[in-house]
């Protein structure tokens, strides 16, 4: 990855949205953002804020953390350490 984080924040590839429910698809302009994602790299933390977080922890965040950027085609989102709530597992 050639995307290196500053300060205290994290890059994270968001969790596909669900494509299904039940049987029924679901049109991209009614699926709902994901909130779930994994870490794909992190900054070095600040001298108030230690990175706790590191590559690949999945993690959740709020539904509109982070600012949205595209990389290769791939679809990212860069946030503030803050901006996540908790990682999972």
């Amino acid at each position: 990855m050639n995307i290196k984080p500053l300060a205290d924040r994290v890059l994270v590839l968001p969790a596909p949205a669900e494509e299904k429910v039940g049987g029924i698809i679901i049109p991209d302009t009614a699926k709902e953002k994901p909130q779930r994602g994994k870490v794909i790299a992190v900054g070095q933390g600040t001298k108030d804020e230690v990175m706790v977080l590191k590559e690949n922890d999945v993690v959740l965040y709020g539904k509109y953390a982070g600012t949205e950027l595209e990389y290769e085609g791939e679809k990212y989102l860069i946030m503030r350490q803050s901006d996540v709530l908790a990682v999972v597992g």
